[in-house]
């Protein structure tokens, strides 16, 4: 459709008007495909032309370009019409496919209208399905408590410690995995097809969906981490002061720690913080992050290139001779200013 739209223009200065049905006659394969899953793709080819010349949008979108069959996700959205999808007992309805057996995470409650579900294969050869509901309208009723608060610091050896001098975790799943990653990968290096140009044996396939499979374990694993503490902590407190960090630029290459950056998956904890305080009707602040956290005693507000020296685990304020844990000093600090820019209006 794509392709086509761009040589209708080429040829009368005109996108084409194109629909999935258009191609039926030529492609009878695509008969045998869910319409309504074409349809949600004709849709997405719409919504890409309307972004990339919507002037009104405050960041503007790329021109629509032709995704790679072989790298691109492999997923597709059907919508659900009087029932074509539904979710039974153990089993997922889906149209063509009729009924699935699945391991359903939670079921649907009262007054919940499903609305279309995402079938999507992930690189170890196992699908997914991420269905989609209506939900009735519903207040949270909970009045913030500014004083129930809590300052992050980020950490690479814990992903956090906070103000109480509470840890994170210490688990670092991709290194802990590591070694048994890399007896697959030289497995796989040895088999036909490994080379460039040279066409993959079965026995390469199905080795590499062992390491891919891998991959999704340590993945799950570090979700599964972040969902329970940005829980617990969302659940525990009002007020959650957070460092506004640039994570890509921390795991650059030259960094020598991007390893540990991407390991710990802290710009994803700081997106689930986002959405389940806002769920529960409390306050995420960022704080700048240029804010010299590290650098300042948090009880006498004492800041010097004193306190810029070596991340010892302990140190003493040269102003009213405090004695400090650097980390825990720092999410003080950054408690402190969370506040300062609530109290002040402009909350991140």
């Amino acid at each position: 459709m794509l392709a086509d739209m761009i040589a209708g223009y080429q040829e009368n200065g005109k996108f084409a008007y194109v629909t999935p049905t258009m191609y039926k006659n030529d492609y009878p394969y695509l008969r045998e495909a869910d319409s309504r899953a074409l349809g949600s793709e004709w849709l997405h080819l719409q919504a890409a032309f309307k972004n990339c010349f919507d002037r009104t949008r405050k960041k503007r979108a790329g021109f629509p370009k032709f995704k790679s069959a072989k790298h691109s996700r492999k997923s597709y959205t059907t919508n659900n019409q009087k029932g074509t999808v539904a979710i039974i007992g153990n089993s997922i309805k889906l149209p063509k496919a009729g009924r699935v057996k699945a391991v359903i995470h939670r079921q649907p409650g009262d007054g919940w209208v499903l609305k279309s579900a995402t079938v999507s294969q992930e690189s170890d050869g196992s699908y997914y399905v991420s269905v989609k509901f209506e939900l009735p309208e519903t207040s949270c009723g909970h009045v913030p408590d500014l004083s129930n608060a809590v300052g992050l610091h980020y950490v690479s050896d814990g992903l956090y410690v906070d103000s109480n001098g509470n840890k994170g975790s210490s688990h670092k799943y991709y290194r802990e995995s590591q070694k048994k990653l890399a007896k697959e990968q030289r497995r796989l290096s040895r088999m036909q097809g490994s080379r460039r140009g040279e066409k993959k044996s079965n026995n390469y396939m199905k080795q590499l969906r062992k390491g891919n499979k891998i991959h999704r374990h340590i993945a799950n694993q570090r979700l599964d981490q972040l969902h329970k503490l940005s829980a617990e902590i969302a659940n525990r407190y009002d007020v959650v002061c957070v460092e506004d960090l640039n994570m890509k630029s921390m795991a650059r290459k030259g960094s020598r720690r991007g390893k540990s950056v991407m390991d710990s998956g802290y710009g994803m904890f700081r997106a689930m913080l986002a959405y389940k305080l806002e769920e529960r009707n409390k306050i995420l602040v960022g704080v700048e992050r240029w804010y010299p956290s590290t650098r300042i005693c948090s009880r006498c507000g004492f800041r010097g290139p004193a306190l810029n020296g070596p991340k010892t685990p302990a140190w003493a304020c040269p102003e009213c001779g405090a004695s400090h844990d650097w980390n825990r000093n720092a999410a003080a600090n950054i408690l402190q200013e969370g506040l300062r820019i609530l109290n002040g209006g402009t909350a991140a």
